[in-house]
């Protein structure tokens, strides 16, 4: 998560979705960066609604507006998938390690998800609170243009971006119903991310 104070923003940081790379090229222009522990670096917009937004309220009497990326859900839970088979993780029940795709789509849908499979949901993180804290820039993973532009106009400067955390390879096969299944077991993933204009 980065606060940007000046121009009233805050970029969250949705795990899986290239935040990682602007975080570097942006931290040094940040008035905040919250790079580490990934709870906190990867805040949702709940965790930000409760802790962050009433900091910022109440000290300086600020209210920030939100960024944010969502990546089309099965490419989402596609890197997820190929992260989780990293050799670090060999042995770990986070380990999708001689796990097929499929087999992990299917783990994802299930009401409590084994521990390969539970990456949380980009809806959840990103969802509208109660008290009406909610995502006013919202932008495609499969975009990055458009986000960086509207960072750039907004911060008044230049961007230059590397790749960073970059999952390895792996098949990404799916079964003929397994897309149907994760529509259906998961529709608000794909709803909200239906709903981001083409910029």
């Amino acid at each position: 998560m980065m606060i940007f104070f000046k121009e009233r923003l805050a970029l969250l940081s949705v795990p899986k979705t290239g935040t990682t790379a602007f975080q570097a090229a942006l931290r040094n222009r940040a008035d905040l960066v919250i790079s580490d522990p990934p709870e906190l670096k990867h805040a949702p917009l709940y965790r930000y609604n409760r802790w962050i937004r009433p900091m910022f309220e109440k000290v300086c009497g600020a209210e920030l507006e939100v960024a944010a990326v969502m990546r089309e859900p099965v490419s989402w839970l596609g890197s997820w998938y190929r992260y989780r088979q990293r050799p670090a993780l060999d042995g770990n029940p986070n380990s999708t390690k001689g796990v097929s795709f499929d087999d992990f789509l299917h783990a994802y849908c299930k009401g409590k998800p084994p521990a390969f499979a539970n990456v949380g949901s980009q809806a959840k993180f990103l969802e509208t609170q109660p008290n009406g804290c909610k995502v006013n820039h919202l932008y495609r993973y499969e975009d990055q243009e458009a986000l960086k532009k509207f960072l750039e106009q907004r911060l008044n400067q230049e961007i230059h971006l590397d790749r960073r955390n970059v999952s390895p390879t792996a098949e990404l096969t799916l079964g003929a119903d397994t897309k149907a299944i994760l529509h259906r077991k998961r529709p608000a993933e794909f709803e909200l991310y239906e709903t981001i204009p083409a910029r």
